[in-house]
């Protein structure tokens, strides 16, 4: 199921290792060290981790919040997206290695209070509770499970859902590092992150790797632990390689970017890589579409589970998704008005993107907008009526954790 990489140094993994909990070490000077060391957040911000804790610690300093408590360190492996296994993969193989970057962090912020979060009856939390079972931590850890949706992992969802509300996004200001769970400054971090956290904090800085839930057209479908800057191709070998011809690769996860194969092998596995091709990272995930696909029909049912899977808090969520859906729907039908619902919807990708209550609706976005340009030929011959013989068939990435 997870195959492994060699990084630079040994050091710098976090799957390919024995899982014991070892003694912390000191967290002197670790916020400086996760700078220089440059590691950032895995969602698709991919946030500076270094920023976010000195923005705990601003906000901890302050008058006003001294009051409220100290900080709080949420750990987030609920890992909504479908697509994505990597944190159920490093929670199962090192659940020791996420708590120490979860204490750790709480240490360095002067934080009370460790949560980690992982999906209701997820697999994680009973690994998460033994492991626990058998540490004496200097700061209070818990596990919580969240309702498992798309939305529910957010990092704004996950403090409301913490404070005793449902598990959806909220509006900010204030972020979490300001007022978070319990009105206290939180420190919200993927596990992925606080493992390589960890790691930093044991052995110094090394180069970065970075784990991949890699699907779709491969042969073997998994988790693999890369260096930085490998190239696509390399990753794809490292899931056994094409199961066919792989015509496409959408990067990212269900709100990402669909790239072409035959130009995009050979970019490297980098945030800065993929930004200057367009694409986003995102939480790490990589599915390749056959090449006798329809790419227009996949990007439907993706657009459709992002749909159902939306907040509803918002107009671009309640109103502009479902009518994004409906335009896409027309024309991957082939319908005579096919060409006026590429009018509205190419229209409604500039409304509705950047305008909604959390980045939820900006997904949908760069997902369909790449695939009008990628699969920029399939739609002229939808619009024409001649769709191809792929149109309509059955979802080749299910919702659901049998994404593979």
């Amino acid at each position: 199921m997870t195959a492994a990489l060699t990084s630079p140094t040994a050091a710098s993994r976090a799957l390919d290792r024995p899982d014991v909990h070892l003694p912390l070490p000191a967290v002197d000077g670790l916020v400086d060290a996760v700078d220089a060391a440059g590691l950032r957040g895995r969602g698709g911000a991919g946030f500076p981790t270094a920023a976010k804790m000195r923005a705990v610690l601003d906000a901890a300093s302050r008058p006003d919040r001294r009051r409220r408590g100290q900080p709080v360190v949420v750990a987030n492996g609920c890992e909504g997206e479908p697509a994505s296994h990597k944190d159920a993969t490093l929670l199962a193989l090192a659940p020791h290695l996420v708590v120490d970057g979860a204490v750790l962090a709480a240490l360095a912020l002067d934080g009370s209070r460790v949560v980690l979060c992982v999906g209701t009856a997820a697999p994680a939390a009973a690994g998460l509770r033994a492991a626990l079972a058998g540490r004496a931590d200097p700061v209070a850890v818990e596990v919580v499970e969240v309702p498992e949706r798309f939305v529910a992992s957010q990092e704004t969802a996950l403090v409301r859902f913490l404070g005793g509300g449902p598990a959806l996004p909220t509006t900010s200001p204030p972020r979490p590092a300001e007022r978070g769970v319990a009105g206290r400054p939180t420190f919200v971090a993927n596990v992925e992150t606080l493992a390589r956290l960890a790691l930093l904090a044991r052995h110094g800085p090394h180069a970065q790797s970075l784990l991949l839930t890699v699907g779709g057209a491969v042969t073997r479908p998994g988790v693999v632990e890369v260096a930085a800057g490998t190239p696509l191709s390399r990753v794809l070998d490292l899931a056994g390689g094409p199961s066919t011809q792989v015509g496409t690769l959408l990067t990212g996860g269900y709100g990402g970017t669909w790239l072409t194969a035959r130009d995009h092998l050979g970019l490297p596995v980098d945030r800065d890589s993929f930004r200057a091709a367009g694409a986003t990272l995102g939480a790490g995930v990589l599915l390749a579409l056959p090449a006798d696909a329809c790419g227009p029909t996949q990007t439907l049912h993706l657009l459709r589970f992002l749909v159902r899977e939306s907040a509803r808090q918002c107009g671009p969520c309640r109103f502009g998704l479902p009518a994004m859906a409906g335009d896409l729907t027309e024309i991957v039908d082939g319908r005579p008005d096919a060409s006026a619902a590429y009018a509205r919807l190419t229209e409604r990708l500039g409304v509705v993107d950047g305008r909604g209550a959390c980045s939820h609706p900006d997904g949908a976005v760069r997902l369909v907008a790449s695939a009008l340009h990628v699969f920029a030929e399939d739609v002229a011959m939808h619009l024409r009526g001649l769709p191809c013989r792929a149109a309509g068939a059955p979802s080749l990435f299910p919702a659901g954790r049998s994404a593979w």
